[in-house]
């Protein structure tokens, strides 16, 4: 067994009998809280029960009530953070009761979820957290029998002793345990002896979801809540000059029309304080459809304004200013700047060896570049948030990743402390990064404390994709230098984008070739964007991926055995000391996903596309299967292979892969957002095409790398392959190599 210091827990670790002398609450004073149960929960529960603020709850009866401490918008973490609870403390997991737990951050600790890191940073706290119960327990026993702890064993919630033949229940000795001082140290199981971890287990809320219980943001609701929308300017670079509310506040329902400043004047501005529109104007009324009515009668003058800078603090508390240029920028000019710039020099990030020397000398230089648009992350739930602000205290209710990190700004626009607000995290009908920005959730607060009232400020579909956040749009430029005998001896990288680049230069193939220089390049922008499912990744895999097959092609080589040999090389040899990937784990997941594809063995009818890439600190390979019927392509199957160490709960973990696979492939085709004089020229799914179900592949097949190695990330990592995968898949069927994204685009039909 692993042994595990608790000295960090034991300053913070809550322990409290029961009133009534039976049951037990236990938990890190940051990963713990309770919360309110219907009448009908209520009467399923034990009669030694209790609610005070704490993570695990036993009662008399053996049952166990775990709360979940990150949001949930769709990932299951719900389901598997529990589950590594209910591992170390040896509970069966038919016993466990999920809950969500409420926001706060002296309880729980950075509860965020976002960028693949839910279940690699709760790994050994969580598990902390049931083995730490499960010694109390233990000594418990040991003390009410007379025996040694040592001798004292467990399994599926009850405790035993074998010499004796004594046995009780975990809830015969809660009132007890409770009592007990924490340990110095526990012993966490082996992962051979893992029960709960590595086995599916069904979401815990699969079926409330089903049925249409109300769990998300959108389905809050408050007696006496009104409804809010907003107006917003309709391009980006545009601002309020005058309004006209006339004959809005003469229509029914409607109570108010507000203006409101996101941000206080000289405001400081965390890295998620992201807003085009930091000034709005909100409507409130009685209903939705009264509100609605009434954004069709609202006057609103917009005016230019004027390049500003603004200081922005990120990780680490690193205050940096950035330039939010005037103007009314259009995707034609986008694009044209990028061309201009594409084609200076870029700014170094990596250089080994001598490429320029490489180059000089090439018998054949292959050069390519690749684009990609603007992404909206359409949600499936549009943004969304119920505030109520009465006098100093705030009550809020909202789907959003970060709390954290919105709360100050929220106390800050308002003028109220951080302690005096109290946050409910309601499920996420889809993240993807968009919800780690809670504009919305500061507009309602703002709006609640103008009219002196609860609110649910509703986002319209439209709100939603013309308002930010988006995945900027992108451009690199690949060269290969190839000498007369088709050895590769030189790769150069240049990548950019509008405002940011995507470069992540110590990446493969960085470490695998003597001669290898990266750069990189941007262009300020008022167009809002944000992290996108796997921010930068998901487009760099792509150029990257499908350059690779193109080289190995020239090169008169497999595309697998070509990316296998540069592994080796870097793995055996490796080209300088920054290569942020493990050369023998990215290999793996190749020659697993090789081997579960068939891939040798290919008849010659299939069109296939391989992909490989890393990226939050996973492993992910695919090899999709593509047909053309009708001038569409077809996908008829994708084959996966990931390496994220430990896979907590299968089932999860598949359906993430096969959520992030099929999001993929309908982003490659047809995700693009363009603009026009500062306006999204798509504003709902009339005209944003995504992908269809008829459209999904017709069959996934995920397989993980069995290894003993930390959980690490999973929601992200299938995703930006796929990309490589089309292209390459799409090359084989057609003759034609993929530069720009989207692939079919509105067309929907190959060119």
């Amino acid at each position: 067994m692993t042994k595990i210091k608790t000295a960090i827990g034991r300053r913070s670790f809550l322990k409290s009998s029961a009133m009534a002398g039976g049951g037990m609450m236990l938990g890190f004073s940051w990963l713990a809280s309770c919360q309110s149960k219907t009448e009908a929960e209520i009467l399923a529960m034990p009669k030694e029960w209790f609610e005070i603020n704490s993570y695990l709850k036993i009662g008399d009866n053996g049952l166990v009530s775990i709360f979940s401490p990150n949001p949930e918008f769709g990932q299951n973490v719900r389901t598997s953070m529990p589950m590594l609870v209910a591992e170390e403390l040896d509970v069966d997991w038919k016993n466990v009761i999920v809950e969500q737990a409420p926001y706060h951050p002296d309880k729980y600790g950075r509860q965020f979820t976002g960028g693949s890191r839910g279940i690699m940073s709760r790994w050994e706290p969580l598990r902390m957290t049931g083995a730490t119960a499960r010694q109390l327990l233990r000594t418990a026993a040991a003390e009410a029998w007379e025996v040694p702890v040592e001798e004292v064993t467990t399994e599926a919630g009850i405790l035993y002793h074998k010499a004796s033949n004594k046995s009780a229940g975990y809830g015969e000795m809660a009132s007890a345990a409770a009592k007990l001082p924490v340990p110095e140290e526990v012993k966490l199981k082996e992962v051979k002896d893992f029960k709960i971890i590595g086995k599916s287990h069904k979401n815990v809320d699969g079926k409330s979801i089903v049925t249409g219980k109300p769990m998300f943001g959108v389905d809050y609701h408050k007696k006496g809540m009104l409804i809010a929308m907003i107006e917003h300017p309709p391009a980006f670079g545009m601002t309020i000059q005058s309004i006209d509310d006339s004959a809005v506040k003469a229509m029914p329902g409607i109570k108010e029309v507000v203006r409101i400043k996101s941000y206080k004047d000289g405001f400081e501005k965390g890295g998620f304080d992201t807003n085009a529109f930091p000034e709005i104007v909100a409507i409130v009324g009685n209903s939705t459809w009264e509100v609605m009515q009434a954004k069709k009668k609202l006057i609103v003058e917009w005016k230019p304004f004027a390049a500003y800078t603004e200081k922005v603090k990120g990780w680490g508390g690193k205050v940096s200013k950035n330039t939010v240029p005037a103007g009314l920028e259009s995707t034609t000019s986008h694009n044209e700047q990028m061309t201009v710039l594409a084609a200076k020099p870029g700014k170094i990030v990596r250089k080994d060896g001598n490429p320029e020397a490489a180059f000089k000398k090439a018998a054949k230089v292959i050069e390519r570049s690749y684009t990609a648009p603007f992404l909206a992350h359409n949600c499936m739930e549009p943004m969304n948030s119920f505030a109520h602000v009465e006098g100093d205290k705030v009550q809020i209710a909202t789907p959003l990743q970060i709390p954290a990190l919105v709360v100050p700004t929220i106390a800050a626009s308002l003028g109220i402390p951080v302690e005096n607000i109290q946050m409910e995290m309601t499920r996420m009908g889809g993240g993807f990064g968009r919800r780690a920005y809670g504009h919305y959730v500061v507009e309602a607060a703002l709006i609640s404390q103008k009219v002196n009232a609860p609110i649910k400020l509703m986002y319209t579909r439209e709100d939603d994709m013309t308002h930010g956040i988006y995945r900027p749009t992108y451009q690199a430029t690949y060269r290969a230098a190839l000498d007369e005998n088709n050895n590769l001896i030189g790769f150069h990288v240049k990548a950019g984008g509008i405002p940011e680049s995507p470069l992540f230069a110590n990446r493969f193939p960085a470490g695998a070739l003597d001669n290898y220089i990266a750069e990189e390049w941007a262009i300020p922008s008022n167009i809002t964007i944000g992290a996108f499912r796997a921010p930068r990744s998901n487009f760099m895999a792509g150029a990257e991926q499908s350059f690779l097959d193109e080289v190995a092609e020239a090169m008169g080589k497999d595309p697998i055995q070509f990316r296998l040999d540069l592994l080796k090389r870097a793995k055996e040899n490796p080209v300088g000391e920054k290569n942020d990937y493990d050369a023998e784990r990215y290999a793996g997941v190749l020659e697993l996903v090789r081997e579960k594809a068939n891939w040798n063995t290919n008849d010659g009818n299939k069109n296939r596309g391989v992909s490989a890439y890393f990226c939050h600190s996973t492993y992910a390979a695919h090899i999709l299967d593509l047909v053309v019927e009708e001038g569409k392509p077809v996908v008829e199957k994708v084959t996966c292979a990931i390496d994220c160490g430990i896979v907590v709960n299968p089932d999860a973990a598949i359906n993430m892969a096969e959520g992030a696979i099929t999001d993929g492939i309908g982003n490659a085709f047809y995700g693009e957002l363009t603009f026009k004089d500062g306006v999204p020229e798509k504003k709902n799914f009339d005209k944003y095409r995504m992908i269809r179900m008829s459209e999904a592949p017709k069959a996934i097949d995920v397989h993980f790398v069995q290894n003993e190695i930390k959980p690490t990330g999973m929601g992200e990592p299938p995703f930006p392959p796929i990309f490589g995968a089309v292209a390459n898949a799409m090359y084989k069927a057609t003759g034609k190599r993929q530069y720009k994204q989207p692939f079919l685009g509105d067309k929907n039909v190959l060119g």
